[in-house]
């Protein structure tokens, strides 16, 4: 994969309590090393090299801990929200012009080893202008809020979750810009947005990834990720 890869890292990670008050999510550590490393070293794996950091809160801690990526055999740029915070589908508006027609969007407190490669194919496949990559959850890691029938998202809701709800959003979503140009009309808004906009025009294709995802937003999140990278760097040496 050669497109670029927007990793929404602007938020004030207030699950993490005082642990995320003056480090930022993505430097918080994870088996010896800040966690965004990780997940550079991942992207790295599956030839995404091209990095985009969208970042608000603490924003410029980060940039200063990782640089430009040379060090990790990546390209980084930060675009920062500003004054006014701008939501990840706003932050990511705001960063069309550096991320071309078509690019990946993964969320900064999420580890997701699965097959890129896959779900590029899948989206280009599909000539839809979205994909959301989903995972059969069945409320285990969390609450599900996503419908799926065959082959199809039939209903997306963070909020209004209903017990037929058996997948939930993985994390990774690929777009073509187009996805962001009529979504909505105010400066901030969720990404959750863009897809409610995409599947009312039956725009939306769906990638089931079979891996189950890691996260940070939360301490048990933390704990859980923790434990799963410790395990597989002790595995790879």
């Amino acid at each position: 994969m050669s497109v670029p890869v927007a990793i929404l890292a602007g938020g004030l990670a207030t699950r993490l309590g005082p642990l995320a008050a003056v480090t930022p999510k993505a430097l918080v550590d994870v088996a010896g090393q800040p966690f965004v490393a990780h997940q550079i070293d991942l992207l790295r794996a599956h030839g995404l090299t091209d990095i985009v950091m969208l970042v608000g809160h603490l924003g410029e801690v980060i940039r200063d801990a990782i640089g430009d990526g040379a060090a990790r055999g990546v390209r980084i740029r930060y675009l920062f929200d500003g004054p006014t915070r701008l939501g990840t589908g706003g932050a990511i508006r705001r960063a069309l012009p550096a991320l071309g027609d078509a690019f990946v969007v993964l969320y900064g407190d999420a580890y997701l080893d699965c097959d890129y490669g896959a779900i590029e194919r899948m989206f280009r496949a599909s000539g839809k202008p979205g994909l959301m990559t989903v995972y059969q959850n069945n409320d285990r890691f969390d609450r599900s809020n996503v419908l799926v029938r065959d082959g199809r998202i039939v209903r997306y809701d963070k909020h209004d979750r209903t017990p037929e709800m058996r997948h939930i959003d993985y994390g990774i979503g690929m777009f073509r810009r187009e996805a962001f140009d009529h979504a909505v009309t105010s400066e901030s808004f969720d990404l959750a947005a863009v897809y409610h906009h995409l599947l009312d025009a039956d725009a939306l294709a769906v990638y089931e990834v079979p891996e189950r995802f890691y996260e940070i937003g939360s301490l048990d999140g933390l704990q859980q990720t923790r434990a799963h990278l410790s395990t597989k760097r002790s595995l790879s040496t």
